[in-house]
């Protein structure tokens, strides 16, 4: 266990105007995490039930409300106690935790650095001399340093992520509106995430777990759908990394060298992408239009004679005062354009690798510079809640001088559970394989079946789940087959072909389903059994030889969508190429 971080002074502030839920003989220290900690023989330290969690206690960030106690959100002025526990404590206290205390922040959550509260910054762990992170600063260091095992953050941009990786632990930002923000002071409704750290996923799930709910007291809650949404894959077996160069300060660069390495040992296959589009859309989040959002929620505490409020919060939300409807409508129009740039990337990947920050400053560095510096943290995170996606942030090898560096593992909205398995086998734990329950089978597709292409309707109605991602052993080929209406292509084993295999889809049907499926199926292709790279065989669409002659060879795309993507038309029109004659290797497998 790492140890708790050196004593240095607060910054001096005006602890009159606090409230007497923290005065200075309940916060022992002003430089601790804590803005407010329960006594032993509080009643909030006790659960309300017996649950999943009996035992654990938990901190609160302090703009997350628990009843009788001011939510300050790191301003001292804010004096009146919460009438009612938020959503998330009210179903962590049900289930059997306890509260410890309220936890430091940056104030009104804006800010990525900890260093934005007249309670005092808060260094990580493992270095006094450096941040902890923000805004949810105090709830990481909480976990970080063995007082707690669960802390409540929150995440509009990135303030769930990156405390966790300035602190080697698991910080959980699950879909927005899937865990409830009643009772959360908000910062930009509608982005905000309720999120955890904790120092395993494991405990990071069972924290979910009791937390995603339905909540018909707010507005912006969503249901966790009963089935995953069709382009969501059970099992995460395809990780994607940037194709290029990343802005990295170089101890971090070296270790996200690192954590690249690492990927090939947990995912089946790391392939690269341009990931320009999900960067665009991350610089959009302080423009004066999104920052707007950020003045209608807390703008009124931000006085210009306020001496309690912090000085870089308050250059940073007053732009969005003047900010106007035109200018939020070209911003939204913006922000769409950029999602539909990302939506095709998905179709490939299961999840996109991400180094959390690109450098963790000094508190030297950050008072020198205090906007730029926390500008510059958000780089990597800033885009996750606007394009209305789900991440995990996980501890990687550290940097060469001992600090913590952190990734975030990143997936599609309501991918958290599949998310959740993938950080587990990043941190070296091996939860169980899904496996098609009794009386379905994995099928696998290489063409017009897969997500997203035309045929897929086919298989979601007979009751089909995308199961994961997956490539063939070496020694198929696959064509493109002549014919009018739907483009499709013909999967061969002919001894030789890409040597990674062919790209195709395992899907999770029904037998009756199946059945159904082969009575769908035109010739040349019928279901026949697959040679999968990790060594299983799966039922699967394959051609009869005589079916792939003269057609065209397309094997060199390494898939059906790539062909496509590359200009192969998605209708029966003519392509250009030279027909081969199609024949397989001798003794190899076809099907009719």
């Amino acid at each position: 266990m790492t140890t708790a971080p050196e004593i240095r002074p607060a910054r001096a502030m005006a602890l009159a105007q606090a409230p007497d839920a923290q005065s200075p003989d309940e916060v022992t220290d002003l430089q601790t995490p804590w803005i407010v900690r329960f006594p032993e023989d509080s009643p909030l330290r006790r659960p309300t039930a017996a649950g999943p969690l009996d035992g654990i206690l938990v901190a609160v960030k302090d703009n997350i409300d628990v009843e009788g106690v001011p939510s300050t959100a790191a301003h001292p002025g804010r004096t009146t106690p919460a009438k009612a526990s938020a959503t998330v404590v009210q179903r962590l206290r049900a289930a059997g935790a306890g509260i410890a205390g309220k936890t430091n922040m940056d104030q009104f959550a804006t800010g990525l650095v900890g260093t934005r509260s007249p309670y005092g910054s808060c260094s990580s762990v493992v270095s006094a001399a450096h941040v902890s992170g923000g805004s949810s600063s105090g709830s990481a260091v909480a976990v970080a340093s063995g007082e707690v095992a669960l802390a409540l953050g929150t995440d509009t941009a990135g303030s769930g992520r990156v405390p966790a990786a300035f602190n080697g632990i698991v910080g959980f930002k699950p879909t927005p509106g899937i865990v409830s923000t009643t009772g959360v002071l908000p910062a930009c409704r509608g982005l905000d995430c309720v999120t955890t750290f904790t120092r395993s996923v494991a405990e990071a799930r069972k924290a979910y777990e009791v937390l995603a709910a339905i909540d018909a007291s707010d507005p912006w809650s969503r249901a966790v759908p009963a089935m995953l949404p069709p382009g969501v894959a059970r099992e995460m077996r395809v990780i994607a990394i940037p194709a290029g160069p990343l802005d990295l300060d170089p101890l971090h660069r070296e270790a996200w060298e690192s954590a690249v390495a690492h990927a090939r040992t947990v995912a089946a296959h790391v392939v690269e992408i341009d990931v320009t589009p999900f960067l665009e859309a991350a610089q959009l989040l302080y423009s004066p239009a999104f920052v707007a959002m950020r003045w209608a929620a807390f703008g009124a505490s931000l006085d210009l004679d306020d001496p309690l409020v912090d000085p870089a919060v308050r250059a940073v939300v007053l732009p969005g005062r003047d900010a106007t409807a035109v200018e939020l409508l070209a911003a939204q129009e913006k922000l769409e354009r950029l999602r539909r740039r990302t939506e095709p990337l998905w179709l490939d990947i299961d999840a996109l690798l991400l180094p959390t920050t690109p450098t963790h400053p000094t508190h030297a560095q950050v008072a020198a510079d205090p906007i730029g510096v926390n500008a510059r943290l958000g780089t990597f995170t800033n885009f996750v809640n606007l394009l209305d996606l789900c991440a995990v942030a996980v501890p990687a090898q550290p940097r060469a001088d001992g600090l913590p560096f952190g990734v975030q593992l990143i997936a599609p909205a309501f991918a958290d559970a599949p998310l959740l398995d993938l950080a587990e086998r990043w941190t070296g734990g091996r939860p169980p394989p899904p496996e098609p329950a009794h009386g379905r089978a994995l099928v696998a597709v290489a063409g017009a079946h897969l997500t997203g292409l035309p045929l897929n309707g086919q298989l979601q109605r007979l009751g089909g789940h995308l199961h994961s991602r997956a490539r063939t052993a070496a020694g198929y080929s696959l064509y493109r087959l002549p014919g009018d209406g739907i483009a499709r292509p013909g999967l061969l084993r002919t001894g030789d072909g890409p040597l990674g295999g062919i790209a195709l889809e395992l899907w999770d049907l029904p037998h009756q389903g199946i059945g159904a499926l082969t009575e769908l199926i035109p010739p040349p292709l019928g279901l026949g059994s697959v040679a999968m790279d990790d060594g299983r065989r799966v039922l699967g669409f394959l051609a009869e030889r005589m079916g792939t002659v003269g057609a065209t060879d397309i094997s060199a795309f390494g898939g059906w969508r790539a062909y496509l993507a590359a200009g192969g038309p998605v209708d029966g029109s003519p392509v250009d190429g030279s027909p081969v004659d199609g024949s397989p290797a001798e003794g190899s497998p076809a099907s009719s």
